[in-house]
């Protein structure tokens, strides 16, 4: 890799951190930009997982003060995201990489729509509640974690937009700020890439020099992207994921 490739994958780094940590998407500016300096497919997006795990943790951890009483949640779904971003893995290298193409495009539309729909969405299923005289499940109930862990499986498998869709998911089924989702959005991203990138690392073969380079830039955009994503007023974030996942349609569409 030659120095001006190396400050390229640098950057896609800090910028994959920056983006995944305020609502994600990373991965579809560091993997066309492995693969455009000649990596195989598989190759590129087991170095991509591996590389972005420390941006993952350093956005969890820029988010903290969201994260607080939110222990047994962040139990509970991690489970879930363990569980589902092992499958994810494994079912890379086992399917065909046309497999996922043409159901993960429509998969995101369907969350932007419920990212775009969530507070009137939230805002009927309260009511609705409140006519019944039922009391919202504090964390989801089995649909959510159900959910999670589908979304989990994709996010081993290859985990574009894998946070609009978290994001999607909680929004509907969680009564909560969409900062403290965010936070756990985060969380949730740095189990799926980690198990995902432990278990790499006895199948897959990895590019190290990018490995490093992306996990260096991840974790310095992870930092910044906390800063920037946690001074968002929601209607601003809600916005930003819209257009992240929109423009993960169309590159998924057109790659």
């Amino acid at each position: 890799m030659s120095i001006g490739e190396a400050i390229a994958v640098l950057a896609a780094g800090i910028g994959a951190g920056t983006i995944n940590t305020v609502v994600g998407s990373g991965t579809l500016i560091t993997f066309p930009v492995l693969l455009a300096f000649g990596l195989p497919p598989v190759t590129a997006n087991v170095s991509n997982t591996l590389g972005l795990v420390p941006g993952s943790i350093s956005g969890a951890i820029g988010y903290r003060r969201e994260l607080a009483g939110q222990r047994g949640r962040i139990l509970r779904f991690s489970a879930s995201a363990l569980i589902g971003g092992l499958g994810g893995a494994v079912l890379l290298l086992a399917l065909p990489s046309t497999a996922f193409d043409t159901i993960v495009p429509a998969l995101i539309a369907v969350a932007l729509v419920l990212v775009v729909a969530q507070p009137r969405l939230a805002a009927r299923i309260r009511a609705r509640r409140e006519r019944n005289g039922t009391t919202a499940h504090r964390d989801g109930g089995p649909a959510l974690l159900l959910g999670l862990m589908l979304a989990s499986v994709y996010g081993g498998y290859f985990g574009a937009a894998q946070g609009v869709i978290y994001l999607s998911l909680m929004g509907v089924l969680l009564t909560e700020d969409l900062q403290r989702l965010n936070a756990l959005k985060n969380v949730l991203a740095a189990i799926v890439n980690g198990v995902a990138a432990v278990f790499f690392l006895f199948v897959a073969h990895f590019d190290w020099t990018a490995v490093a380079l992306i996990a260096v830039g991840s974790t310095l955009g992870g930092q910044l992207g906390a800063k920037a994503g946690r001074r968002l007023p929601p209607t601003a974030l809600r916005g930003i994921i819209v257009l992240v996942g929109l423009l993960a349609i169309v590159q998924l569409l057109l790659k």
